[in-house]
């Protein structure tokens, strides 16, 4: 029966896997229609269920109570997911500005369907940013009802409706029509039965998670670090601007509004030049100096190769030969290229490609310039009294924060540590511990003046977003990594990783500020912890993999390293489990479906499924063997690698930044 339930395991597992490859070649429709929406598949997930439960009965699993219900919260899933494969219908539903309809067109049949109600188009409107012609929403007014847009959904009577894609007269809406009675809250009740079931696996004083805790092996163990390095920015030396450094000093120091409180103009026009260019600056020039040159010459700067397009498709498209765009190439006399090149592709508001990211990120950055050019970016204090402006004191505080880059100096030094930890595990030098220890408390101490620089400035905790989620993320690391390093020696190297990673990432999308109004969708708690939740369980797996490429290099330590290995492994696997299902409920609460089979899903639930085998080493009694375990963990670690880096610049997919 084990073997059976084995086999199953290891064929979805494929199953999964090809299919995303087979979604490349064939596309979506393909993949949906004949294997995530077919019988076989659907009897491949139905056996492999039955066969678990049948195993559970047997092993009186419900001894276990956290263990057991672990398992009986994929069970619930899997059933919410069974309901919404039979029961739950989906559609899409076309209105005419003044028409009446109760009928929309199923999905899978392609007939129509009836609704219980009626619904009627008042107007459709397309958003754009102030002063552009770049969208920023599409917007259906529907009659005595709420308005339905990319962002905002409406629900009546258990159906719910959102955006699709529009009429190009604009006089029409293509609505998606999602009807799912049980499926919905079944697979919310084993989310929540998951979450419960995890904390309680990690707490319970009878646990394997505990034993592990406190085997005396561990005691004595130690982990392994990543090196990474990063590069330095540079600038060319000529001038575009100008501004002496007097007056840069004085334009840097003068209160706007910006993101809906006052800032320092520093702020508005550091995140200007970084969402043009990549870069805090540009040819030399403070950002001071760039936004002066853009409103004293822009005939000038026009010209200039500033506007970063990362999307080699739509560079081709516009003819560039390199990923810097001049503003003036998006142009033809007064006509707008890319509206063109938007109307050529007819994009798809559910699944964007790359191409289409690529298209909309662009369109913010052209909309950004022509707010400046304007005069609707930059509000001065002077046009709203009522405002109470900054002290001295906090205009320093943030002149001081934009100028010293906190998480590049912070990921680059954490890494770098971690590689020195790396080679002291494999020359065996203890008596440097103390200066690892002492980098460790001087991490934890920058960071904290970062990020209390960033508190006071803000006047509130900064927990608002993903950047902010992935900086108090690290500093919990540090934290940790502090109070344990001297029981567990090896917390400072993981300390020194995890802050790293969870840095580097915050860094990384630090690179691209949203200046311009963000949809809703976008700045959503569920997706700052959703993201937050897969970095920490990625870092946690690279470490376990390393401490496997450790225990090759030492066998004598193989056993205590494995131990380790297996107590990292259950809050890897938890965070995995725990973001993926938050970014389910955060795609259900945004788009009205919580599970979409994109390519980064699949490969989530592919790296999911493979690292939790890797707890039944009592059924699979060849992972009881240190070199074999730490094996499969080196191994295992190829579908993270896949997840985060073969899905988005192979694979593709909603959740994809092949560059985009």
């Amino acid at each position: 029966m084990k073997l059976i339930l084995v086999i199953l395991y290891i064929c979805l597992i494929i199953v999964l896997a090809v299919a995303t490859f087979v979604e490349q070649v064939q596309g979506t429709d393909f993949v949906t229609r004949y294997i995530y929406h077919s019988i076989p598949f659907v009897c491949l997930w139905f056996g492999l269920a039955l066969l678990a439960a049948i195993v559970f009965i047997r092993q009186k699993l419900w001894r276990q109570l956290p263990t057991f219900l672990l398992h009986v919260s994929f069970l619930v899933i899997l059933s919410g997911a069974m309901s919404t494969f039979l029961w739950g219908k989906k559609g899409y539903l076309h209105l005419s500005v003044g028409q009446e309809s109760n009928r929309y067109i199923e999905q899978k049949s392609g007939l129509p369907q009836e609704l219980p109600f009626t619904l009627q188009l008042d107007s459709f409107r397309i958003a754009y940013y102030p002063g552009t012609e770049a969208p920023v929403d599409y917007i259906s007014y529907i009659h005595q009802a709420p308005p339905i847009s990319m962002n905002r959904i409406m629900e009546r009577e258990g159906y719910r409706f959102y955006q699709s894609s529009y009429d190009e007269d604009g006089k029409g809406t293509w609505l998606s029509v999602n009807y799912d009675p049980w499926g919905i809250t079944l697979t919310y009740t084993g989310y929540l039965m998951l979450g419960i079931s995890m904390l309680w696996v990690l707490f319970s004083k009878k646990g394997t998670f505990r034993k592990l805790l406190n085997h005396p092996l561990l005691r004595k163990s130690t982990v392994c670090a990543l090196l990474l390095m990063g590069s330095s920015l540079q600038a060319a030396n000529y001038r575009l601007s100008d501004l002496s450094p007097q007056q840069t000093d004085s334009m840097a120091r003068t209160q706007v509004i910006y993101h809906d409180r006052v800032a320092p103009f520093n702020t508005l026009a550091r995140d200007f030049v970084l969402k043009l260019t990549g870069k805090p600056t540009y040819a030399g020039l403070s950002p001071e100096q760039i936004v002066d040159g853009w409103l004293r010459h822009p005939n000038v700067w026009k010209e200039e190769p500033m506007i970063r397009i990362k999307n080699k498709d739509l560079c081709k498209l516009l003819g560039l030969d390199s990923p810097y765009a001049r503003f003036s190439q998006l142009f033809e006399e007064e006509k707008y290229r890319l509206e063109t090149i938007y109307k050529q592709i007819k994009p798809s508001f559910e699944k964007p490609t790359a191409l289409e990211k690529a298209l909309v990120e662009l369109d913010e950055k052209v909309g950004l310039t022509l707010m400046l050019q304007n005069g609707s970016l930059i509000r001065p204090l002077s046009e709203n009294p009522d405002v109470t402006p900054l002290s001295e004191t906090k205009i320093e505080a943030e002149l001081l924060y934009n100028k010293i880059p906190f998480s590049k100096i912070l990921f680059m030094f954490c890494l770098t540590m971690g590689g020195f930890s790396f080679l002291q595990l494999l020359y065996g030098r203890k008596r440097y511990n103390i200066y690892f220890a002492g980098a460790l408390y001087l991490a934890l101490l920058f960071h904290t003046w970062g990020y209390g620089l960033r508190w006071y400035i803000g006047g509130r905790i900064p927990l608002s977003n993903g950047y902010e989620t992935m900086q108090f993320l690290a500093l919990c690391t540090l934290v940790v990594a502090c109070l344990l390093r001297k029981r567990f020696p090896f917390t400072t190297a993981f300390g020194f990783l995890l802050a790293g990673f969870t840095l580097l990432v915050s860094y990384l999308g630090q690179m691209n500020p949203q200046i311009t109004p963000l949809m809703p969708v976008l700045i959503s708690p569920w997706l700052s912890a959703h993201v937050s939740l897969i970095m920490m369980s990625y870092a946690l797996f690279a470490f376990i993999m390393l401490n496997g490429v450790l225990a090759l290099c030492r066998p004598a330590e193989a056993e205590s390293l494995r131990l380790f290995s297996k107590l990292m492994l259950y809050p890897a696997t938890f965070f995995l489990g725990a973001g993926i299902f938050m970014g389910a409920v955060w795609a259900n609460v945004s788009w009205g479906r919580y599970w979409a089979w994109d390519p980064k899903e699949v490969w989530a639930l592919i790296t999911f499924l493979v690292y939790s085998l890797a707890f039944h080493d009592k059924s699979l009694r060849w992972l009881c063997c240190p070199k074999v375990f730490h094996i499969y963990m080196i191994t295992a670690f190829l579908t993270v690698l896949m997840t985060y880096f073969g899905v988005n610049y192979i694979l593709g997919g909603l959740h994809s930044y092949a560059n985009g």
